[in-house]
C-alpha cells in the first residue's frame, strides 16, 4: 500500500521573494490548526509545496479543510512512492481510477523537481501513459483529457495524484492585519467580508440588529452566514449590537431626509470603537457605488467623514448580479436570501437624501449625544466566536467559544 498526503498548492505567495517563508510559515500553521487530529503528522514543507500525510480513512476529510483555506490555490489527494518505475506506474492507475471512474481520456503530466532524477519527463509521461492506458482502457488526449495525472519527482520521492480541488487562492490569515466588518444578512456584505479573508486579513464581524424595534431573526441569519464565511479559519468572531433604540433616538431628533446617514455614520462610530479594543486596522463594508439612495457616492463621503480608519469597499464597483453569483458560489446566497428585518429600513423616509455633505450631517446630528450612544452600543454587545488559529481576542471581550451540540 501507498502512503497517502495531501499536496498543498500556493500561487501568490510564491510571488513574496524574501518575505515568501513568513507567509508559508503562516500557511502551514493555518493549515494545522485547519485539519487538528485529522493529521497527527503535521505538514511538512516540500520543495515549492505544502505536504499533508494522511490516513486513507482520514483523507477525504483533510482534502475538504485544506481545500477551503485562503492561500491555497489547490490541495491534490496524492500517492507518495520511491523512484522506482513499477511504483510510479501503480500509483499512476490507482491515481486515474480515484479520480476520473466515468472518464474516456487521459493524459500524464511528469516533471522533475529534483534534477538528479536521471529518466526526462518526456520519457516518464511515454512509460507510464503507457501502462496506464493498458490497465484502465482509456484513451490518450493531451490537449482536452479527462483526467490529468501528474507525476513529480521531488526530493527523493515521488508523488502521484490525478485528484485536485481548486482551493481559495489568495494569502493566509493573519498576514493582513485585522478588520471589522460589518456583517447585515443581506446578500452583499458577506461576500465583500469574504474578499477581504481572501487576502489574508483575521476578519470580526459586527451586525446591527434592530432589536428592540424588531425581532432577533436577522441575527440568526448573520451567525449562520458568519458560520459559512468562518469554514477557511479566516473569520474570527461576529459582534451584535441592538441597533433599534438607537436609530429610534436618531429618528425622533434628525431630519427624516438624511436617517439612514446618521444610522451608517453611527455605525462607523461603534465599529470604530469595536476596532479601537480589536487593534483592527480597518472597517469593511458592502457597500456597491450607486445601488441604494446611501451609496451614492456625496453621501459615501459625507459618511466617511466622520471615520478615522480606512473603510474598505471590496464591492464597490461590482453590479448586483456578479455579487450574487459570487455569493452562491462561497454559500452565503440562500442564507442571505431568508426572510428577516432589516435595521436600515427601521423608520425610513420617502425622500432620502442622495447628495448629501458633511456639513450637512454635521448640523443634523446636534441633538446627538453621540458619544454616549457609541457607550451604549459598546456596553450592549454580544458575540460569537469561531476558529481562527491567527486571531487574539481583547481583554474586554474574552473567547467564548459556542457550546458543542
Amino acid at each position: 500500500m501507498f502512503e497517502r498526503a495531501i499536496l498543498v498548492h500556493f500561487n501568490e505567495i510564491g510571488l513574496k521573494g524574501r518575505n515568501r517563508g513568513r507567509f508559508e510559515r503562516q500557511l502551514r500553521d493555518n493549515i494545522v490548526a485547519a485539519v487538528g487530529h485529522l493529521a497527527p503528522r503535521g505538514v511538512e514543507k516540500v520543495a515549492s509545496r505544502l505536504l499533508v500525510p494522511v490516513h486513507e480513512s482520514s483523507a477525504e476529510a483533510v482534502l475538504s479543510c485544506v481545500s477551503k483555506t485562503p492561500g491555497v490555490s489547490s490541495a491534490s489527494l496524492a500517492f507518495i512512492t520511491s523512484r522506482d518505475p513499477a511504483e510510479m506506474e501503480r500509483a499512476a492507475v490507482l491515481a486515474v481510477r480515484e479520480a476520473g471512474p466515468h472518464a474516456r481520456t487521459f493524459a500524464i503530466a511528469a516533471r522533475r523537481s529534483s534534477t538528479d532524477h536521471p529518466e526526462p519527463s518526456l520519457e516518464m509521461n511515454r512509460r507510464i501513459g503507457a501502462v496506464v492506458q493498458a490497465e484502465t482502457g482509456l484513451g490518450v488526449n493531451l490537449t482536452r483529457p479527462d483526467v490529468t495525472c501528474t507525476v513529480e519527482v521531488v526530493q527523493g520521492e515521488v508523488y502521484v495524484y490525478a485528484r485536485s480541488v481548486a482551493g481559495p487562492g489568495g494569502l493566509p490569515v493573519g498576514t493582513s492585519g485585522k478588520v471589522v466588518s460589518l456583517l447585515s444578512a443581506g446578500i452583499d456584505s458577506p461576500v465583500a467580508t469574504w474578499r477581504i479573508i481572501r487576502r489574508g486579513a483575521v476578519t470580526v464581524g459586527l451586525h446591527f440588529s434592530g432589536r428592540p424595534q424588531t425581532d432577533s431573526v436577522s441575527e440568526r441569519v448573520a451567525a449562520e452566514l458568519a458560520g459559512v464565511l468562518a469554514q477557511g479559519g479566516g473569520f474570527a468572531r461576529l459582534y451584535v449590537v441592538p441597533f433599534g433604540d438607537l436609530q429610534r433616538e436618531i429618528s425622533l431628533a434628525a431630519p427624516p431626509d438624511i436617517r439612514i446617514l446618521l444610522y451608517r455614520r453611527l455605525m462607523i462610530r461603534i465599529a470604530e470603537a469595536l476596532a479601537a479594543e480589536e487593534r483592527a486596522m480597518g472597517l469593511v463594508t458592502g457597500e456597491n457605488l450607486g445601488q441604494v439612495a446611501s451609496q451614492t457616492l456625496d453621501n459615501i463621503a459625507a459618511v466617511d467623514a466622520t471615520a478615522t480608519l480606512p473603510v474598505l469597499r471590496p464591492l464597490i464597483g461590482h453590479d448586483k448580479n456578479e455579487i450574487i453569483i459570487e455569493a452562491r458560489a462561497i454559500g452565503t446566497y440562500e442564507l442571505s436570501i431568508q426572510p428577516h428585518s432589516d435595521c436600515c429600513t427601521l423608520f425610513i423616509p420617502r425622500t432620502p437624501e442622495t447628495h448629501a455633505t458633511a456639513a450637512q450631517l454635521d448640523k443634523g446630528e446636534v441633538d446627538l449625544e453621540i458619544p454616549r450612544m457609541v457607550a451604549d452600543a459598546m456596553d450592549s454587545l454580544t458575540w460569537i466566536d469561531f476558529p481562527c488559529h491567527a486571531y487574539r481576542a481583547p481583554k474586554r471581550f474574552p473567547v467564548q467559544m459556542p457550546e458543542a451540540s
